[in-house]
């Protein structure tokens, strides 16, 4: 019987700001936490990934390639954050080049089991629990549903 090739989860060449409270165990590689953050366990941080200043991400959420969170975000329980949208029929694998970035602006909080395709989210903006932003968001507000769309009075259409 043939053994596997193991990886051990860990914190690997991360750029840390001061006052980081990571709760381990988390898998943290090639990528750069502000200030003031808060990194719960349970946790994936991919390479080239930037997370800025006293940004809060809760336990089991995904934050793969491409993805720049801004200040004084919060990324509650559960979020998963998407970079291949699989336009091939399937997934894009190790080509990059198919890959797309997303953008998340300062101040915005995302409910828990939201899932995040690669996207723009203007600064001051609430997606709820359980979304699904597969459009850019350009206008402040509360976001809910699948897809994700404006409550009703809280912000324009996009």
């Amino acid at each position: 019987m043939a053994e596997p090739s193991r990886r051990a989860v860990g914190i690997r060449d991360v750029r840390f700001g001061s006052g980081v409270v990571v709760v381990e165990p988390v898998n943290l590689y090639e990528c750069e936490i502000g200030d003031d953050c808060f990194i719960g366990p349970f946790v994936e941080i991919q390479c080239g990934v930037v997370v800025g200043r006293g940004t809060r991400i809760q336990s089991h959420g995904f934050v793969c390639e491409l993805v720049t969170i801004g200040q004084d975000c919060f990324i509650s329980h559960g979020v998963m954050f998407i970079n291949d949208l699989f336009r091939s029929g399937g997934p894009s694998g190790r080509d990059r080049a198919k890959w797309k970035a997303t953008r998340i602006g300062d101040r915005v909080s995302i409910g828990s089991n939201a899932t995040i395709l690669p996207v723009n989210i203007c600064s001051g903006t609430v997606i709820g629990a359980g979304a699904v932003v597969t459009r850019d968001i350009t206008s402040p507000g509360v976001y809910v549903g699948n897809p994700a769309r404006p409550l009703a009075g809280s912000a324009k259409a996009v």
